[in-house]
């Protein structure tokens, strides 16, 4: 069982650090979308995926609330 755990942490461990990387990577596009508007249009699909939510009324809000919660105990 040790064995196992140790498989899931190293696991864990790398997806972690593929989340950590991808929101960095996000945050910097969001940035150069800023700067130079619609180069990258990252802005216009965070809005897409944030109205995809808001369609979905009390179940959207829930998901994302759990996503948040999910996030923030990594």
């Amino acid at each position: 069982m040790g064995g196992f755990m140790a498989v899931l942490n190293t696991v864990g461990g790398y997806a972690k650090s593929v989340t950590d990387f991808g929101l960095t990577v996000i945050v910097a596009l969001v940035v150069v979308d800023v700067l130079f508007p619609t180069s990258t249009r990252i802005i216009e699909n965070i809005a897409i995926v944030v109205d995809q939510f808001g369609d979905q009324g009390v179940a959207g809000l829930i998901a994302l609330l759990l996503v948040l919660v999910l996030y923030r105990r990594g």
